[in-house]
């Protein structure tokens, strides 16, 4: 998929078709980690749906939950969410950022 340190860089067409693959492989991570999250407050929480996308929101950003859960098994899910969120949301924006890295570390490696 990238190129290796003897081949050229890539023109800037093709490292923008890249990007957006890039970005919109981010982008499906993010929406079905929402919509993990969403089905889970909703059926375990008994969240209404906006509620349930409001804490799996919330939660895949890392700024914590907005509704009090009441049972164990919504709790767990929450607890079990947040730390899959962590993780997803760290490789979400390692998907996003590679291609920029690799170009950067490229040119630097192009030009020496």
């Amino acid at each position: 998929m990238y190129e290796n340190h003897k081949e050229p860089v890539l023109p800037r067409g093709q490292f923008l078709r890249r990007v957006t693959l890039h970005g919109g492989v981010s982008a499906l991570i993010i929406l079905l980690s929402l919509g993990i999250g969403s089905a889970g407050y909703h059926v375990f929480g008994g969240l209404p749906w906006i509620d349930a996308l409001l804490n799996a929101s919330m939660i895949l950003t890392g700024m914590g939950p907005v509704n009090t859960l009441t049972t164990d098994a919504a709790k767990l899910f929450a607890s079990l969410y947040a730390l899959y969120s962590g993780i997803v949301f760290l490789a979400a924006t390692g998907v996003l950022v590679a291609p920029f890295l690799h170009r950067v570390l490229h040119r630097m490696h192009a030009t020496s």
